[in-house]
């Protein structure tokens, strides 16, 4: 968007080049507010969805939650034709792109009643894997369908364009829709509900309307939030709690009686303290991986392209094509979580695998800070490039390695009827990475020092090997080895 020229109609002719620069390093902060916005809504409606499967059953809520991404898809279509289109446009659609995060964690939940323990690592890595696959392919998809040319643009002085590369941008969101309407059409005619994850199977306009129900309390949740973060400009780490209690309350409190005591029975995982050790664990491997994801193409744009900062409008003339190759970083990250799964079934111990790669994503976490401040302190970031990417891929494989490893520690620690909700919870608080990692790094990228944001993961990272090895592997673990 940035390289297209999209300023949110925040721009006038009006304006002096002094006023132009300031409200240009503005726009570059809005830029980082949507992906972190996506990532607040995709995290917040995985928490209903990670207890649906038990209330509408799976085919009925992979149905529903598949087909409601059209509404962001086309939405896109429609705002990308105009460079002026209001910034409010990009943020409800980001917001309601947020179903594809709901969508993830009901899978999820779903998938674990199908396989016994034995193989619950490899079966639920493979599904997380090639979902998260996605977002590899959006990152290469989407810069060869811009080029395009299938609908007129609006360019910012309110011309229409045609033939040009702008003109094709709005594919960014058109194609998909063909992918999810057949996506949407395989779940309703080629899924099933299955009694051992809905003990009470409900008709399929019931199941649909209650799975709609709970996903309308999460954007309830879910506008509070972007406004909180957005309107009042509220620090994200007081309106990320505030977003949880307020979608777990309107679920235990605004439902309907039947809903409502399905729920209560699920809610028993938050009395178990596993629920919230795995939680913290989780959140460190997929967290990581889609907060990385969201935020490494701009990260990689504003290192290394637009690296005079105090010029927001220099760009490096010998800036690497980093499009050609950032979509790498989530393509390996999801290709390999099945591996970590399966790696983690044949020695019997998630546990181990997890400790393992945590302690080579804390080494990869510095080791990239390590080159951007040599990036940022050079007059030429771009000899940094391929060591700093470098780095970026093993951090991506090491929270694949992890996350996959976690799924065959979850089945293991807990009952097959605790184990679906724990899951989707625990992927549900997870998918808070891509809301806090991106606002995270633009807020380093503005005060010049984006290193710092990857020392305070490489802490946290610290933490939670600690914590994986104080309840699961050392001399006084609860659980050996799940």
């Amino acid at each position: 968007m940035k390289e297209f020229g999209y300023n949110f109609g925040m721009i006038n002719p009006n304006m002096n080049p002094g006023e132009v620069a300031e409200k240009l390093k503005e726009i570059n902060s809005l830029y980082y507010t949507l992906p972190a916005i996506a990532g607040l809504a995709g995290a917040t409606l995985r928490i209903p969805n990670s207890f649906l499967i038990g209330i509408g059953g799976g085919r009925n809520v992979i149905f529903v939650t598949t087909t409601l991404l059209l509404i962001p898809a086309i939405g896109v279509g429609f705002a990308l034709r105009d460079v002026n289109s209001p910034y409010l446009t990009f943020a409800i659609l980001a917001a309601l792109s947020g179903f594809g995060g709901g969508n993830f964690s009901s899978s999820m939940s779903n998938i674990s009643y199908f396989f016994p323990k034995k193989v619950q690592g490899t079966s639920l890595g493979l599904n997380a894997g090639i979902g998260n696959l996605g977002v590899g392919v959006m990152q290469k998809t989407i810069p060869l369908v811009v080029g395009l040319f299938l609908f007129t643009a609006i360019d910012k002085d309110g011309n229409l364009i045609g033939g040009e590369e702008l003109a094709g941008i709005q594919n960014a969101g058109w194609v998909w829709v063909p992918l999810i309407i057949l996506s949407a059409l395989a779940a309703l005619f080629g899924m099933n509900n299955v009694v051992t994850g809905t003990p009470k199977l409900p008709g399929t306009i019931e199941g649909i309307s209650k799975t709609l129900y709970l996903i309308i309390l999460g954007l309830v949740s879910t506008g509070i939030g972007a406004y909180m973060l957005v309107g009042l400009q509220i620090n994200m780490w007081v309106v990320l709690p505030v977003v949880i209690i307020l979608t777990v309350l309107l679920m235990k409190f605004a439902t309907p009686r039947e809903m409502k005591a399905n729920l209560n029975k699920q809610f028993a995982i938050f009395s178990n303290k596993h629920n919230w050790i795995m939680t913290i664990i989780y959140t460190m491997t997929f967290g990581s991986f889609i907060g990385f994801s969201a935020a490494f193409p701009k990260l990689c744009q504003d290192i290394f392209v637009y690296s005079d900062h105090t010029n927001p409008e220099f760009i490096n003339p010998n800036a690497p094509n980093f499009l050609t190759w950032v979509f790498l970083g989530p393509v390996i990250g999801a290709l390999v979580r099945p591996v970590g799964g399966w790696l983690s079934d044949k020695i019997e111990s998630g546990a181990k695998v997890t400790a393992g790669s945590t302690i080579v994503q804390i080494i990869a976490t510095l080791a990239v800070a390590y080159f951007i401040v040599q990036a940022r302190n050079s007059p030429t970031p771009e000899i940094f490039w391929w060591p700093f990417f470098a780095c970026f891929m093993l951090l991506f494989l090491t929270t694949g390695i992890g996350n996959g490893s976690t799924f065959r520690s979850i089945p293991n620690i807990f009952s097959k009827e605790q184990a679906g909700p724990v899951l989707g919870w625990t992927a549900a608080i997870a998918a808070y990475g891509a809301f806090i990692i991106p606002k995270i790094f633009g807020q380093q990228i503005q005060l010049g020092t984006p290193e710092k944001a990857l020392y305070g993961f490489a802490i946290y990272y610290v933490v939670c090997l600690g914590l994986n090895w104080w309840y699961y592997q050392g001399p006084k673990a609860e659980i050996r080895n799940p």
